[in-house]
């Protein structure tokens, strides 16, 4: 079965090259890479272009303007032609037996939607730590918060059909979960490390504040909620945060 592997890009030189050969690195050889550049300045769509010289499995994509990662998923997303849909940013990795072991889990659980643990690094590489996957989410459980990351997660379209990301410049792939689980009663999460975040010290994960901010904008705007149910969510995510630092 096709899997179809979404990237975006943006300014992706330094860690691009990292990106792309952990896709070529993988076990499972049956994908399409589709990689859609929100227009950089940098020489990202130079290195684009030659590797979709080299491997007709890499689709390549650019947008006119800059419109944000969501806009460029979903353009990657409006292209595929895998009956699996995963996700790997343009800084991130995956392990080689990725694609071949999340498929198994999803045929062998008859899933929708699943994701896994993975390794954190900083950006020279240095390994961080992990972030170990809940073996089941449903949709109150996510709205305390995103438990699934971005680069660990995979959908059907058999069962989902296709499945956009708002276009909203952050936390739209939370979004996307939570549009899902409204139709599925859970999602499921392989415990063995398959994937390698790369924590950059400009991300959102960093600032607690902004966070809450793009929560607030998360349940408002997008889940409709009342300000007292967004605040309700708020309060638990800030619950839970804190309680994860005290014990951890």
């Amino acid at each position: 079965m096709l899997v179809s592997i979404i990237t975006p890009t943006y300014n992706a030189t330094r860690f691009l090259d990292d990106t792309i050969q952990s896709i070529l690195s993988q076990t499972y050889t049956n994908w399409e890479l589709l990689i859609t550049d929100d227009y950089s300045t940098d020489g990202t769509w130079d290195i684009l272009k030659e590797y979709a010289s080299k491997d007709n499995r890499i689709k390549i994509f650019n947008l006119e303007k800059n419109l944000g990662a969501g806009v460029a998923r979903n353009n990657s997303i409006k292209h595929a032609s895998g009956r699996y849909i995963a996700f790997c940013d343009s800084d991130d990795q995956w392990t080689p037996g990725k694609l071949e072991k999340h498929i198994q889990f999803m045929e062998e659980n008859d899933l929708a939607l699943s994701y896994s643990s993975y390794k954190v690094i900083d950006e020279e590489g240095k390994e961080q730590g992990g972030v170990n996957a809940p073996r089941k989410v449903t949709y109150q459980t996510m709205l305390r918060n995103n438990y699934i990351g971005c680069l660990t997660a995979m959908y059907d379209t058999h069962k989902l059909g296709k499945v956009y990301m708002p276009e909203i410049r952050k936390r739209q792939d939370w979004a996307l979960w939570l549009s899902i689980l409204k139709k599925v009663p859970y999602a499921l999460g392989i415990q063995e490390n398959l994937a390698i975040y790369r924590d950059r010290s400009k991300s959102i994960s960093s600032n607690k504040i902004d966070l809450i901010k793009y929560n607030w904008n998360i349940y408002r705007k997008v889940e409709g909620f009342s300000r007292i149910k967004a605040t309700f969510y708020i309060l638990q995510f800030l619950f839970y945060y804190f309680k994860k630092k005290l014990y951890s």
